[in-house]
């Protein structure tokens, strides 16, 4: 699905002010696969997650989606199997559309634009019956602004948006950072939900080691740009939150 071969991201090459970001990761993610990523600050979690979208292009290495070859293909070219969910709730959405106004967009994300499109009652149903299943009461509001809504429902709707398209790889940003625990926990259940069920190829990364634990069928931990651990379903199973602190030390 995802291949990265000898990724390296240097900012500032050549001068003193010079940091290497990712220093020749390899990295396999296969189809469906939910992996976790967990790395103190500065040690090139997020780096590697611009890489994969397009926003950031690496300095040497090639990436592969499906086996096409993508090192070179900005953001807006890898939108069509991308999507991805930022730390801030309020990233990703249009506040003063209407959360109708906002799924419209989301479904045609990857598609071309022409004097056809517009919103049936056909539509509206299957917003509603998605909204409905996050338990938040929103299915009867979805006339109301994005941007009146709390953080936790703005990001609950955004992780929905983002499979309103053909997305195959959700990629999420610390998703939860800014949440209070009962969002971040629909938050998380729907992302391992979306997986499951969808068979999403799902990258997230997390600070909350709890959550390390408990989601995803394989954990990596990144150090100083490079992959210094990584874990398979049945290696991450027998893993106890102490040992994870101790990673950290």
């Amino acid at each position: 699905m995802i291949s990265l071969q000898k990724i390296s991201k240097i900012f500032n090459k050549g001068k003193v002010t010079e940091v290497i970001a990712l220093n020749e990761i390899s990295l396999q993610i296969h189809q469906g696969e939910f992996l976790v990523i967990v790395g103190a600050n500065g040690s090139g979690k997020t780096t590697l997650l611009n890489v994969m979208e397009g926003s950031q292009m690496p300095t040497t290495g090639r990436i592969e989606i499906n086996g096409q070859d993508v090192t070179l293909l900005p953001e807006y070219k890898r939108s069509r199997w991308v999507a991805r969910v930022f730390q801030n709730p309020h990233n990703g959405t249009a506040p003063d559309l209407t959360i109708l106004d906002n799924f419209r967009l989301a479904a045609l994300r990857t598609q071309r634009k022409n004097l056809t499109i517009g919103i049936n009652e056909a539509f509206k149903k299957k917003v509603r019956e998605k909204i409905a299943g996050l338990g938040m009461g929103l299915e009867n509001k979805i006339s109301q602004p994005m941007g009146s809504l709390s953080g936790g429902q703005r990001q609950a709707l955004t992780l929905l948006m983002c499979v309103m398209d053909d997305t195959e790889i959700l990629l999420l940003d610390e998703p939860t950072a800014a949440l209070d625990p009962r969002s971040a926990l629909v938050v998380m259940n729907l992302a391992d939900k979306l997986n499951k069920d969808l068979g999403i190829t799902t990258v997230l990364i997390t600070h909350n080691l709890k959550d390390a634990l408990v989601y995803g069928n394989r954990l990596i931990q990144m150090q100083e740009g490079k992959i210094a651990q990584d874990l398979n379903t049945a290696e991450k199973a027998g893993l106890l939150l102490q040992d994870l602190y101790t990673w950290f030390e």
